[in-house]
């Protein structure tokens, strides 16, 4: 089955695609000091190679502002400058070379500070993303809509993408996001009944790497399966680059990005015969880094071990005395335990 995605409207933040049946580009976030160029520069150069397509940075001061113009120059990927409150950060970093400034309009205090946002914007030709989170919806709305906290997202969104539309402004990219799984998918999938700007989807302040793994792929893989959602951010309490190789897991499983190693693992049991766990995790770490496409296997006993190991492009199946090597369909040579991981990156970098 192949998802038949929504047709949005096409916008580019710097060379990347948004929209319009593009691939879905990845982001994350950098967690540095923006004013410690050299480490946030480190770790964007850490997230370029790890498979990220757009970072945001944050810019809470005028020291930040100083710095973004440096990360900027020095970046690889699109740099989106995220702002909030003070309008005259988010004029600076767009002067600055922003690719696209990030605003939750609500928060910059009067609509005659948006427009000025809006106009530097418009200058330079670059989007606007219009953040609504649940956290900062305003409490007019949230009165209005009494419990029904999506109507409130949902109409928070309307308002904000309305006002800048208003001013002129051409190349929008929304999110509505909420740290309940729920909440998120049916605000996005209300937004994306009425408006055709592309959407940047994720579940806001998931959680820690295991839990915020998995309820960000609850919420964003519902969406993209329905055909909703241009550009994702796993938002995770952990390293950034934990999001981009969750997010190219959760792109590759739903076959909307063909990219990366898919490890194959047993879950093991008293049948197996190695330690299935380790050697995996170890294959994983290992070729992190690699964008071909190939899926390996690792299986510990004789029951699955063998047919899976033939499916997949290179695998092992575990047994007695060791392991057989499949390459493409076909077993290839009987090796020892102590052999595999050593022998599976061989023959995976061999590919590449």
């Amino acid at each position: 089955m192949t998802i038949k995605r929504n047709r949005t409207t096409l916008i580019y933040v710097g060379n990347v695609p948004v929209g319009g049946g593009s691939p879905i580009s990845i982001q994350s976030m950098t967690n540095t000091l923006t004013c410690d160029v050299s480490s946030t520069l480190a770790q964007i150069r850490k997230l370029e190679d790890a498979g990220c397509d757009i970072v945001r940075v944050s810019i809470p001061d005028e020291d930040s502002l100083e710095a973004f113009f440096k990360i900027k120059k020095a970046a690889k990927i699109p740099v989106v400058a995220d702002i909030h409150f003070d309008y005259k950060l988010a004029i600076g970093a767009i002067n600055a070379g922003a690719d696209a400034i990030r605003i939750n309009p609500g928060n910059i205090g009067s609509t005659k500070k948006v427009s000025e946002i809006a106009r530097a914007a418009i200058e330079k030709k670059i989007p606007i993303r219009v953040g609504v989170n649940i956290g900062s919806v305003k409490s007019s709305l949230l009165k209005k809509h009494g419990k029904n906290r999506v109507k409130a997202l949902i109409e928070s969104a309307k308002e904000n993408v309305a006002m800048l539309e208003d001013f002129g402004v051409k190349s929008i990219k929304v999110s509505l996001k909420s740290s309940d799984v729920i909440e998120t998918i049916d605000a996005y999938k209300g937004f994306a009944r009425i408006s055709k700007w592309p959407l940047h989807i994720g579940v806001t302040e998931a959680g820690t790497l295991f839990s915020g793994a998995i309820r960000s792929a609850a919420g964003i893989g519902v969406l993209l399966f329905e055909g909703i959602g241009d550009t994702i951010r796993i938002s995770l309490s952990a390293d950034p680059i934990k999001e981009v190789f969750a997010g190219r897991i959760l792109l590759e499983s739903l076959q909307l990005k063909d990219e990366g190693i898919h490890v194959i693992a047993c879950p093991m049991c008293a049948r197996s015969h190695a330690d299935i766990s380790s050697i995996a995790s170890e294959i994983e770490d290992a070729t992190s880094g690699i964008k071909k496409h190939m899926v390996v296997a690792i299986m510990g006993c004789v029951v699955n071990g063998p047919g899976e190991a033939k499916q997949a492009d290179i695998g092992i199946a575990c047994d007695k005395k060791g392991a057989v090597l499949f390459a493409h369909g076909k077993p290839i040579k009987r090796i020892n335990q102590s052999e595999i991981v050593r022998t599976l990156l061989e023959h995976i970098k061999g590919d590449v």
